[in-house]
């Protein structure tokens, strides 16, 4: 498995796997990408842990509403994320003393 942390308000896009650009017709199904219950407060602002497969090699990801920056009206479109993240560099981000992590279920996790 892969990881990645998204901020709230952002969804994924499109999904490239090793072969280009996923094709829900060829692979017969969507890329498994699944938020996490876990997200880091970070300067206040919710970064979610999502979870992709394998095969996945790069998302891209966009707001949910255009964002707006301060010297202009056009807000971001897209950002894509050729590094995803291990489970190992997933642990040493939540083991960050810059970090805050909150659960949102805690009963799923010590079950």
């Amino acid at each position: 498995m892969k990881y990645f942390f998204l901020s709230e308000g952002w969804t994924v896009g499109r999904v490239w796997a090793s072969d280009g650009l996923w094709q829900i017709t060829a692979w017969r199904r969507q890329p498994d990408i699944q938020q996490m219950n876990i997200c880091l407060v970070e300067k206040g602002e919710l970064m979610w842990l999502y979870r992709v497969e394998d095969a996945v090699i790069t998302v891209e990801v966009k707001p949910l509403a255009p964002l707006q920056t301060v010297n202009s009206n056009q807000g971001i479109g897209q950002v894509i994320l050729r590094r995803l993240m291990t489970a190992e560099q997933v642990l040493e981000r939540l083991g960050s003393a810059a970090a805050r992590c909150y659960l949102q279920n805690i009963e799923l996790i010590v079950q």
